[in-house]
């Protein structure tokens, strides 16, 4: 954007061109500029809220493998030791130890519930997909606003400098000419106004762009970050496709909160199923196999000594046959919350459809703005020549030149601001339909200055 003004005001007297392209070199050049591919694939590896998001998938994983376990077979080992003391009358004390161990076994040859659980925990991956999903499309935003945000600040700063170094020849001039009486005094305290102005907002336009400047180092992970401008001439491509209810129809489809919804409606209706599975027998094999060894001793009894072993295998059947209405509330509450669901898959819909439609209407307004703006630049160009001219034919006074000047930088500067929202704005386009993706940032950095 830079170059492109450098272009833009070749046009104009030497009072205009020298001062604003010296703003302009002054600023970094694009050689040593990262791209927007680069520093998102930074982001990716830094950013602690999108790290987050990633663990919490991966974790999601394995919280899913521990309902697995459910269907599958269990053995545990179980061991004792007892030690017991009598006092009977007319005996004395008896005592006996204990030692004992075994292993019990159980397999779910039919458990409704454990099998719906399981199938829970399956579709649970599928929204912490989504999840990530959202969390990956929210980070390409973030680091797209930061890296526009310091070309815009950087294209204010240029501008701003510009104008106040026109406004410093403009003043040195009525200076001059108030000194060899062709001009009032007027001229030159209208002058000094409007540097004085410009001082003021350079010094904002400066702070404004250490801050964005900050915002994006904080965001990848780096410090003296340099983005690219955008390549000149700038081509902004429109969305495709050119219809907003197209658009609505992908993000009825592929939006990562609509399929969050979906989903929980699904595991909505299998909690159903899950609280009818209440009313179901329970069916498992199970096996035991153990030994206990016993010792006991009295003042008329030899210390004695016997081991036995015990070994069985069955069929154990659990079947509720009265809860005391437990199971029966337990449907209608999951009943409820089924349609709770419903409803909440429709509020995504909808909020997502008129999401995208505004989306859509902004980009599509944004273009609009652009096109309006590079007219407008093009007859501010005209307005400041045809006034610089009557100002020296004496026809247009000192503070026509600086209104001139003032809303030709003004219009360039709302021109690069529009560019960058608009670039924005098509990503938040593809956010709000759930389509945005890494290859997107990929689209928009060939964009840029090679």
């Amino acid at each position: 954007m830079r170059l492109t003004f450098t272009a833009r005001l070749a046009a104009l007297k030497p009072v205009a061109l020298t001062p604003l392209a010296l703003a302009l070199l002054s600023l970094p050049t694009a050689a040593s500029a990262q791209s927007l591919q680069e520093l998102y694939t930074a982001a990716r590896a830094f950013d602690a809220t999108y790290l987050a998001a990633k663990a919490q998938t991966a974790s999601v994983e394995f919280r899913a493998a521990q309902s697995e376990a459910l269907l599958r077979p269990s053995l545990s080992a179980v061991a004792g030791a007892t030690a017991t003391q009598t006092d009977p009358p007319n005996v004395g004390r008896l005592g006996t130890n204990t030692l004992s161990g075994r292993f019990d076994g159980r397999y779910p040859l039919f458990n409704r519930a454990s099998g719906i659980t399981v199938e829970q925990a399956r579709k649970s991956l599928v929204t912490a997909q989504a999840d990530l999903d959202s969390a990956e499309q929210d980070l390409i935003i973030r680091v797209a606003q930061a890296y526009f945000d310091v070309l815009g600040a950087q294209d204010t700063l240029a501008t701003t400098r510009a104008n106040k170094t026109a406004i410093t020849e403009v003043l040195a001039s009525a200076k001059r000419n108030f000194e060899v009486g062709t001009a009032t005094i007027t001229d030159t305290r209208e002058a000094q106004a409007r540097f004085d102005l410009a001082t003021a907002q350079e010094l904002a336009a400066e702070n404004d762009l250490r801050i964005k400047r900050l915002a994006l180092d904080t965001l990848v992970g780096r410090t003296g970050v340099e983005p690219k401008p955008l390549r000149a001439p700038v081509v902004l491509p429109s969305p495709l496709p050119a219809n907003a209810e197209e658009w609505v129809t992908l993000a009825d489809q592929g939006h990562p909160q609509v399929r969050r919804a979906r989903i929980g409606l699904e595991v909505a209706q299998l909690e159903t199923t899950k609280a009818r599975a209440g009313e179901l027998p329970t069916v498992d094999a199970v096996a035991s196999l153990g030994t206990s060894d016993a010792r006991g001793s009295g003042p008329n009894l030899n210390r004695s000594a016997g081991n036995t072993a015990t070994a069985s295998v069955g069929v154990q059947m659990n079947w509720p046959l009265y809860t005391g209405g437990s199971t029966q509330n337990r449907i209608k509450e999951t009943l409820t919350l089924e349609e709770r669901s419903r409803n909440d898959l429709e509020a995504a819909r909808r909020g997502v459809a008129q999401g995208t439609r505004a989306a859509y209407f902004g980009v599509q307004s944004g273009l609009s703005q652009v096109k309006a703006l590079e007219a407008a630049e093009s007859s501010s160009k005209l307005a400041l020549e045809a006034t610089q001219l009557g100002y020296k034919v004496g026809v247009r006074v000192n503070l026509d030149v600086l209104n001139a000047q003032t809303q030709l930088f003004q219009t360039q500067r709302d021109l690069a601001r529009a560019r960058y929202d608009v670039l924005v704005n098509s990503l938040r386009l593809r956010q709000a339909s759930g389509q945005l993706a890494p290859t997107d940032v990929d689209a928009l950095n060939r964009l840029l200055a090679p």
